[in-house]
């Protein structure tokens, strides 16, 4: 008889609510191996005991044959002293004790199998709509505790019946060991409210009735409640965004399937592949000519597929729904019906008893070059880590203020929080909080370092101090645009000095003033301030923001030009640029932006934030646009670009009756220049040729293509986004890595 070998193996990562324990019985059986596995704290233990070539092979196929959504961060074995001569593998009980030290799965988009059993009338689940297996349905949402069982989660108070748990049981089944595994006799149950509290008998159906006739109806999805409604009705549409307060910001759209997103949309096999995915995010695509006009006022739809069961079921009687968050703006994505009236928003609420442990929303993303470029990470990625080349155990990085999210970090793992909001609303503050805390106890991470922005009146920079003063923790600050910058090299896994490109809308600088277009360079440790734009007086604050025609107006008076200021209020406001009175300086590219596109379309105001941007870039005409003659200046050893002759030629183009599409063409081809002039004048300088692209100007369609080919065309080798959002998403990776590699700034 052969020599037995026995192996002990712990297996950190993604190893919990993917199948993985199924997987390794299966393996274990496939090559003849005896032994047992385990969930932990940390992940997945398992002893495995057979020939060594059996083991050699079981070793291979491990980091080979993974299921699709697990990975492995880590792996440790140890020789055992002597085989046990045990028969069979088993799947024991869970250890818990510890501190938590795994990963958790995102949520799953329901799978091609339970989506056959959801349409077979001959299975027992037909029809029901929370089918799921070990390849599909809720995770992350659903979680309280490690290590990841049924009974830590929300799934808990639901009681498996006997056939439920037979095929819990049962290796030959596609939910051996599935924690959420239910049916209609022992699961959830899905009901439909009418606004006065009353139950209707058919859910689904009546769901539908409603929306039929032009109803909206809140539905409870994953990570929170949508509304929705037919797209196809102009007068619906309007009425949601009455009721919403979401004058102009474009809805997301659910298709039924993907012949439905080809009638309205472009659609390209990358594309294809993530509306598809198990991830299942919203994909941002071109419009064709006959799609809806009025859900989106650019010439992109952000478009999903329905990704959950009940999703699934209440397509079937509709090509497309408006599916958007139920929210007010800028508020954190609804979770529980009880914490607001939701019949302000719905004619009728379809929900279930199954709780939503953490809210998320939904992700948004645009296919870039075959790779991810995303304006949300969010459900379906969260809280899947980033790996980064650093030990950043212990940092918890508090981020900016919009978009806002944060990230806690063990060892190599940065864990980036779901879509949070914008912490300038209260209640989106105390969800961020909450997340916080939920992150470190799911994680097991005790927090021995925090890193803030700069900008002294962020929420999020005073959680940091008074966190800092009642724990005793030290503080870093870290100013914004550094910020962008480093997690855009972390991400590409860039070391060493870099050139950076960061452009956005805001950031409080070093020197007390706003920046938002800046050449900079250095790495993680620090860096200098080598190019900008002519910083401009912004009358009355942040009222700017959405009062964009007085930063065309504050344009204008620079240039010497105010008499040819459209605003109903010019003589006040250039009053109030002459005499400096509420008029900070800024030199934010997104702010640029705006005054441009209030310029060229004479409008004095914006429904949201970044608007003027948006609208400028589907503004711009396509084809090739020739740049404008741009004028520089050096001050205090920076490059920095004179607007002025830039409004003037503006101005100029306008008076002779070119069209505004041409100009904002020309103005985006302008600032493509302008990236290369501050990318060369960095390179003079230093000898570098790395560009670093970060910020959310970086995400306009038009612009980042045409600033990454001239760049490479001139010789640099530039990177972008694919892992976090450029915008101030993906702010806290930053932070974390500068705080990592001893940058920023002590706070005392």
């Amino acid at each position: 008889m052969p020599d037995l070998c026995r192996l002990h193996l712990e297996i950190e990562g993604i190893v919990q609510g993917v199948g993985f324990r199924p997987f390794l019985h299966r393996l274990a059986r496939q090559h003849e191996l005896a032994g047992w596995c385990r969930n932990t704290v940390f992940g997945v233990e398992l002893e495995v005991e057979g020939t060594a070539p059996a083991l050699a092979r079981f070793r291979a196929a491990l980091r080979e044959d993974l299921p699709p959504l697990a990975r492995i961060s880590a792996l440790r074995e140890t020789a055992c002293t002597a085989p046990v001569g045990e028969q069979g593998f088993h799947i024991l009980p869970s250890r818990r004790a510890g501190s938590p030290d795994t990963l958790i799965s995102p949520d799953i988009a329901t799978c091609p199998d339970c989506l056959r059993e959801l349409r077979d009338r001959g299975d027992r689940r037909y029809r029901y709509p929370f089918i799921n297996c070990t390849n599909c349905g809720p995770r992350f949402t659903i979680v309280k505790g490690l290590p990841y069982d049924r009974a830590l989660t929300s799934m808990g108070r639901f009681q498996m019946c006997p056939a439920c748990r037979a095929e819990y049981d049962s290796i030959e089944t596609r939910r051996y060991h599935a924690q959420p595994d239910c049916c209609p006799n022992c699961g959830p149950t899905l009901k439909l409210l009418t606004p006065s509290g009353e139950e209707q008998a058919d859910p689904i159906g009546g769901a539908q009735e409603i929306l039929q006739r032009g109803g909206i109806a809140a539905v409870k999805g994953l990570g929170g409640y949508h509304l929705a409604c037919r797209a196809d009705l102009p007068e619906t549409v309007a009425e949601l965004r009455r009721r919403k307060r979401r004058d102009e910001r474009p809805f997301a759209l659910m298709c039924r399937d993907l012949s439905v997103v080809r009638r309205y949309c472009d659609l390209s096999p990358d594309e294809e592949a993530r509306l598809g995915s198990p991830r299942a995010p919203i994909v941002l695509l071109k419009k064709r000519p006959d799609a809806p006009e009025n859900l989106s006022e650019t010439r992109e739809l952000g478009v999903m597929l329905p990704y959950t069961p009940v999703h699934h079921l209440l397509m079937e009687r509709f090509d497309l729904l408006v599916m958007t968050s139920m929210n007010v703006s800028d508020q954190p994505v609804l979770c529980d019906i009880a914490e607001f009236p939701w019949q302000r928003l719905a004619d009728a609420c379809l929900t279930h008893d199954r709780a939503i442990v953490n809210r998320c929303d939904d992700s948004l993303l645009r296919v870039f070059r075959g790779k991810d470029s995303f304006f949300r990470r969010s459900r379906g990625y969260a809280p899947e880590p980033v790996a980064v080349p650093a030990d950043c155990t212990g940092i918890l990085a508090c981020g900016a203020e919009q978009k806002g999210s944060f990230a806690l970090s063990r060892g190599g793992n940065v864990f980036l929080s779901q879509h949070i909001g914008d912490l300038k609303d209260w209640e989106t503050f105390q969800f961020y909080e909450q997340q916080i805390r939920r992150f470190e106890q799911r994680f097991g991470v005790a927090v021995r370092r925090l890193v803030c922005d700069l900008h002294p009146d962020y929420l999020s920079t005073e959680y940091a101090r008074k966190r800092s003063r009642e724990e005793g923790l030290p503080l870093l600050q870290v100013q914004h645009h550094h910020a962008h910058m480093a997690a855009c090299m972390a991400e590409n896994g860039l070391e060493g000095d870099c050139i950076g490109l960061i452009w956005d809308g805001t950031g409080y600088g070093t020197d007390g003033s706003i920046w938002g277009a800046e050449c900079l360079v250095g790495g993680y440790a620090g860096f200098e301030r080598l190019g900008t734009i002519r910083p401009v007086k912004l009358p009355g604050g942040d009222r700017c923001a959405r009062e964009i025609g007085r930063i065309a107006h504050s344009l204008l008076w620079d240039a010497g030009l105010p008499r040819r200021s459209a605003h109903p209020q010019a003589d006040q406001l250039t009053q109030m640029l002459s005499a400096d009175l509420n008029s900070p300086k800024s030199s934010g590219m997104g702010r640029l932006f705006d005054g441009v596109y209030a310029i060229l379309t004479g409008r004095h105001t914006v429904t949201y934030e970044g608007q003027g941007a948006v609208l400028l870039e589907a503004m711009a005409a396509e084809g090739q646009a020739a740049p404008y003659d741009l004028t520089f200046y050096e001050e205090e050893g920076r490059l920095t670009l004179d607007t002025r002759p830039l409004t003037a030629a503006i101005l100029s183009e306008q008076a002779g009756g070119i069209q505004p599409a041409s100009i904002a063409a020309r103005f985006l081809e302008s600032l493509v220049s302008l990236a290369v002039a501050h990318a060369s004048y960095a390179r003079e300088k230093t000898g570098l040729h790395r560009v670093v692209l970060s910020g959310g100007v970086f995400q306009n369609a038009r612009l980042l293509p045409r600033v990454l080919d001239t760049l490479t065309g001139a010789g640099f080798t530039p990177y972008y986004h694919t892992h976090v959002s450029a915008n101030d998403q993906g702010i806290p990776l930053g932070q974390t890595l500068i705080a990592a590699k001893g940058g920023g700034i002590p706070c005392v």
